[in-house]
């Protein structure tokens, strides 16, 4: 195998994770479109993906890590007192990480078994897309509060609509964008909570997969730096979608999730076509 698909690979979770389009989705349409000769069945494959997973995460920390820093130090300084609003968000990301943690350790294998084909891949991709634009219809109505204001009972809604990336084509920061403009957080707050959130199960996922880069019957030890830079990459892509989308939902209010929206609409139409010339 090449080593430019695992970076074209890098560069689309890198972005695809955080913009609310879809990584899984992505990583099902582009290759095929692009006719890529990847081997999802060889057993360095789930390694390599966990590997970007990582790198992603490693991103979110780091641009985050005052939050995280603010967080750790309130869990110290409340014991037995009254909860700080940072100890509060900490048992709202415990709430909102617990349902795609489950589902995922439960279900993930067998969700995507059953719809891990191109057409449904595209299809859900479409779906997004429509579920991104009833988002921005959500922002002109409810969208209010800020990330101090959240419930334990919104958080938990937002987790069991991060959930539904299981399914390729939906994006987990957009269910996780659309359902906190849902329970009336405004564009930043969402947008601070989703990829607070993200970060967590990204990081769950290295740690129970990536040893298996290191075993030998894995074979890829000739691909291994190869698959190390990959994780870096994905990791700097990740960190400036970050960068940008932090400040784009910022200063972009009522329609900030339209542009997203009609891409995800445009490129699942656009691939169903496509695969369907193909079959002729």
């Amino acid at each position: 195998m090449m080593v430019s698909p695992l970076f074209l690979l890098a560069i689309l979770q890198g972005f695809t994770e955080l913009f609310p389009v879809s990584s899984l989705g992505h990583s099902i349409l582009v290759p095929a479109l692009l006719h890529l000769e990847i081997n999802r069945a060889a057993p360095w494959f789930l390694p390599f993906i966990v590997v970007l997973h990582v790198g992603t995460a490693t991103a979110l920390l780091l641009y985050f890590w005052r939050d995280w820093w603010s967080i750790l130090k309130s869990l110290v300084r409340t014991r037995g007192q009254p909860l700080e609003p940072e100890t509060r968000l900490f048992w709202r990301l415990v709430i909102g990480t617990v349902p795609a943690g489950l589902l995922g350790l439960a279900l993930e294998k067998w969700v995507r078994s059953l719809f891990a084909g191109f057409v449904v891949a595209a299809i859900f991709l479409i779906i997004n897309g429509v579920i991104l634009g009833l988002g921005d219809r959500l922002k002109r109505r409810t969208a209010k509060q800020e990330l101090d204001d959240l419930t334990l009972r919104q958080a938990l809604f937002i987790g069991l609509a991060q959930a539904t990336a299981l399914l390729p084509g939906i994006s987990r920061s957009g269910a996780t964008l659309v359902s906190g403009l849902a329970t009336g957080l405004n564009y930043e707050a969402s947008a601070r909570f989703s990829f607070l959130l993200a970060t967590p199960i990204i990081a769950a996922a290295g740690l129970l997969e990536i040893p298996k880069l290191f075993l030998s019957h894995t074979g890829a030890g000739h691909l291994l730096g190869s698959i190390l830079v990959a994780g870096v990459l994905a990791g700097a892509c990740a960190w400036f979608s970050t960068w940008f989308l932090m400040r784009y939902f910022r200063k972009r209010e009522v329609t900030a999730l339209r542009p997203f929206a009609l891409y995800c609409i445009l490129a699942g139409t656009a691939a169903l076509i496509l695969h369907g010339i193909s079959l002729h």
